[in-house]
């Protein structure tokens, strides 16, 4: 069989390694054997089959450190309210979206925002005065709430009498106990959920992972850790393995998502059902890194849980508390997995890293690699502290975008707002920083996130003033973070997120230089190419061979 050798030349190749740059990339297969100079490009490989590139910006491909690609795909085909500004707006976009799927027996929104409500309370009357005869379920822009109306909550079976689940609640009128139409957190896992999986089709969930594919191959995505992994999830993401013929569009790294239970010994089984899966499903594209624990809600709704109280005096109870965690956390360490905690509020992050030192003291020293998500809030000293345990911070720029965060200070308040997502800290304290975007409670597209990050301005509406300009990064460190460090995240380091010899042939080639058009222009350069395992996965234009 004749090796497949292409020498890509004439380029402005950011390698997120030592060094920085190179003019050329010589790719045989699925792997690189050089990363440097044309004319040595050119005496590795002089029958090489050529690519030129016309001085354009390659990047290595985006790893995106936290995402939910079957959520994602169904999420990309829902009505999208995140530019309503008011509750009239979304009322209007409601009636529209059902007036124009007659036959959907249920329509289905996203990305609506609590500013948009105008300091109101969201109620089921409110949908059920445009959509009273059909479910209709909208996801709020952090997928930590759901608001429905009458018809939801009678097929999902909840009335007056239905418990609030453990790190959940179900929104009551204070005077009659009736759902309003809100339900957060696990009321959310638990019961909205399930309804719309048991709903769902095999062929519904392998056409939204295949949309979810195409759109971050479109976007220059080569690779997506997956945080809200089970059942269903794993067996649509073996399905398409399989009809890849044991290949993926995108490598993908998952975590399984934890459901705390009524007891530990519970809660332990879980992870020991983890550890089979990911000692069997453990391949170059598709592999459970390990599992998902979500410690605390969002401070958009109040259900992080914080240290002092939000604006109105109220505090949140996290979701896992200590006591819970601490089980789980030391049998999977114990087991090598990879533990993925959510953490957005200041108190969260403190029983995260807490419940870690103990799986540290007791397991003593063994390979580890555990992340927090998020981390949108967090106290000086935890910044150190999760340094020094070695936990990388998995953190997503879209989050703080000026555009979506006017409810998220005015429910803090105070002076947390000014340490908000403190992105250079953790760097400068010695913690690897992973970019991703946590699609799909935010865009996916990784350009605009990288705007995001180098500005601290809206992507959303570039006219905004800055969100806390100086924990701005500069744009090289930034690409980094969303590559080589979003790959050591999920323990890909050997694998891709750099481009030198040895590791795989996964890159993007860009139709603008945002480094030399500014990073303005990342908010509207193109993908010209998108190259995973040295194959085109995506191009939206001709790149002769010369």
């Amino acid at each position: 069989m004749n090796e497949r050798i292409t020498h890509y030349r004439n380029g402005k190749i950011f390698t997120a390694a030592e060094g920085g740059w190179a003019e050329s990339l010589v790719v045989k297969d699925q792997q690189l054997i050089f990363s440097g100079e044309s004319e040595f490009a050119e005496i590795l490989a002089p029958d090489a089959e050529v690519v030129d590139l016309q001085g354009a910006v390659v990047l290595p491909g985006f790893v995106d450190a936290h995402t939910h690609l079957i959520m994602m795909g169904f999420s990309l085909q829902k009505l999208d309210l995140l530019d309503a500004t008011s509750i009239a707006d979304i009322q209007t976009s409601i009636r529209t979206f059902s007036e124009s799927n007659p036959d959907a027996p249920r329509p289905l929104g996203r990305s609506w925002l609590f500013s948009a409500l105008g300091g109101q309370h969201p109620t089921r009357e409110m949908i059920d005065a445009v959509v009273p005869d059909r479910p209709v379920y909208l996801d709020a822009n952090d997928l930590h709430s759901v608001w429905v109306n009458s018809a939801a909550l009678r097929e999902l079976g909840i009335d007056a009498d239905t418990p609030d689940p453990i790190g959940g609640r179900i929104d009551r009128d204070p005077s009659t106990g009736e759902a309003t139409g809100m339900l957060y957190e696990t009321a959310v896992m638990l019961y909205v959920w399930p309804k719309l999986a048991e709903l769902a089709t095999d062929q519904d969930r392998d056409t939204a992972l295949a949309l979810a594919f195409r759109r971050y191959l479109e976007d220059g995505v080569t690779g997506a850790v997956d945080m809200a992994l089970g059942p269903d999830e794993l067996d649509c993401l073996e399905r398409a393995l399989d009809a890849g013929n044991g290949t993926l569009p995108l490598r993908v790294a998952a975590h399984w998502l934890m459901t705390r239970g009524d007891n530990d010994a519970d809660n332990v089984r879980q992870v020991h059902d983890v550890i089979e899966l990911h000692n069997r499903v453990q391949g170059p594209w598709l592999a459970v890194a390990g599992i998902k624990i979500i410690i605390d809600g969002v401070i958009d709704s109040c259900t992080a849980a914080m240290k002092e109280p939000y604006s109105d005096g109220t505090n949140a109870e996290p979701i896992w508390d200590l006591e819970s965690l601490i089980p789980v956390v030391t049998a999977a360490d114990a087991a090598g997995l990879q533990i993925a905690m959510h953490a957005i509020g200041d108190e969260a992050s403190e029983i995260g890293l807490t419940a870690l030192e103990y799986a540290i003291a007791t397991n003593g020293d063994i390979p580890r690699r555990h992340r927090m998500e998020h981390l949108e809030s967090i106290t000086r000293d935890n910044v150190e502290r999760l340094a020094r345990l070695g936990v990388v911070a998995s953190m997503q720029p879209v989050h703080a975008d000026p555009a979506i965060q006017e409810n998220w200070r005015a429910m803090l308040g105070d002076y947390r707002v000014n340490r908000a997502y403190p992105w250079p800290e953790f760097t400068e304290a010695g913690a690897v920083l992973a970019l991703g975007s946590d699609a799909p409670t935010a865009p996916h597209p990784p350009l605009p996130n990288m705007f995001i990050a180098t500005t601290r301005m809206s992507a959303i509406d570039p006219s905004l003033p800055p969100n806390l300009p100086q924990y701005a990064l500069p744009l090289a460190e930034a690409l980094a973070h969303a590559t080589r460090d979003a790959a050591y995240s999920c323990r890909w380091e050997n694998v891709t997120g750099q481009l030198v010899r040895g590791k795989a042939a996964d890159f993007v080639v860009l139709k603008q230089d945002p480094f030399t058009e500014g990073v303005d222009s990342l908010l509207t350069t193109e993908i010209a190419m998108t190259v995973v395992a040295g194959s085109v996965r995506y191009a939206n234009c001709v790149q002769n061979p010369q």
